[in-house]
């Protein structure tokens, strides 16, 4: 298939409640499906929330009794993989015969700990969990909050509709990562963010041409009334607390639709394959606009133990015996 439909879904969860915002986001799935979508992106931290604004009660050198207990709630309310809201997930992927990517705070376990991840999920039209990719570098206070991921998690799949894979958010930042994912031959870039920032839509636009890929960026549309009262409260502001700015990109940088401000929607548009080809006619990043004989990026895609166990050996424990007795 060379030409189809994709779509981003500009939307707000329904904060700090994991199972409503499943609910949610399966039905607004299955919208973009009867639209005619084949692939469907969400926002950053849709589920069960992006905490923007939030304290988390810490500053330097000090944290609040009450600020632990609002990381306990966020923890409470994220995702394991897997669990029940990733088969949910995996459901509507299936149900629709669609790839479904969504941004979501995902929980550490099983490993022991408390740790979260900034995480995209992506499932395959069989429902299948195809994989994860983990936030890298959580940007400035996101980093009370969220673990970084690894580099096992740079995650690109070759699929019927092209390469689909991507980064979250300030990741788009990172020259290197941008750099990684087009060596993986990307074709479909997800850029899941939560900047609604003018400067934003530059940086997607350049990943666009710079990649010779199709972007699609997803943000949420959230309103100051829709903050949980009995959740850590929003300092004063505006009554819209992130405009959202989702849009999709051509590989020639040009906008396929929105960006989208100010309200919640769907965005669709529909891609044609060759215009990869054509636009890598005159650059490919990976390929013959490319110098490895002087440039070179090495990845480290192992997931690296939190602790790491040596044995012991014969010698070394007769040695102790000698001289401890």
């Amino acid at each position: 298939m060379t030409a189809f439909k994709v779509a981003v879904v500009q939307a707000a969860p329904v904060l700090l409640d994991r199972e409503a915002t499943v609910a949610k986001a399966t039905e607004l799935a299955d919208r973009a499906a009867a639209g005619g979508a084949r692939v469907v992106l969400f926002p950053e931290a849709f589920i069960p929330a992006y905490p923007r604004e939030l304290t988390f009660g810490t500053v330097v050198g000090r944290r609040t009794l009450q600020g632990r207990r609002a990381f306990q709630r966020y923890w409470d309310q994220a995702v394991e993989v897997p669990s029940a809201a990733t088969e949910a997930l995996g459901a509507a992927a299936r149900r629709n015969e669609m790839y479904l990517a969504i941004g979501v705070v995902e929980r550490s376990r099983p490993q022991p700990g408390a740790t979260l991840y900034c995480t995209l999920l992506y499932f395959g039209p069989d429902g299948s969990l195809m994989g994860r990719h983990r936030k890298l570098k959580p940007t400035a206070a996101e980093r009370l909050i969220w673990g970084e991921g690894d580099g096992s998690t740079l995650a690109a799949f070759k699929t019927d509709l092209g390469t689909i894979g991507g980064l979250i958010c300030w990741e788009n930042y990172m020259p290197l990562a941008r750099m990684a994912m087009y060596g993986k031959g990307v074709d479909l870039y997800l850029a899941p963010t939560a900047d609604a920032r003018d400067s934003w839509q530059a940086t997607i636009r350049h990943v666009a041409c710079e990649g010779r890929c199709f972007v699609l960026s997803c943000n949420q549309f959230v309103t100051r009334a829709m903050w949980p009262t009995d959740w850590e409260q929003l300092p004063p502001g505006d009554e819209i607390v992130c405009r959202g700015g989702s849009a999709i990109v051509s590989p020639f940088g040009d906008y396929l639709a929105g960006p989208l401000y100010d309200a919640e929607g769907i965005l669709f548009a529909e891609v044609e394959l060759d215009d990869l080809t054509r636009a890598r006619y005159d650059f490919d990043v990976v390929g013959h606009y490319n110098r490895p004989d002087v440039f070179r990026l090495s990845v480290n895609e192992s997931a690296p133990p939190g602790v790491s166990v040596t044995a012991a050996t014969e010698a070394f424990v007769a040695e102790s015996r000698l001289e401890f007795g």
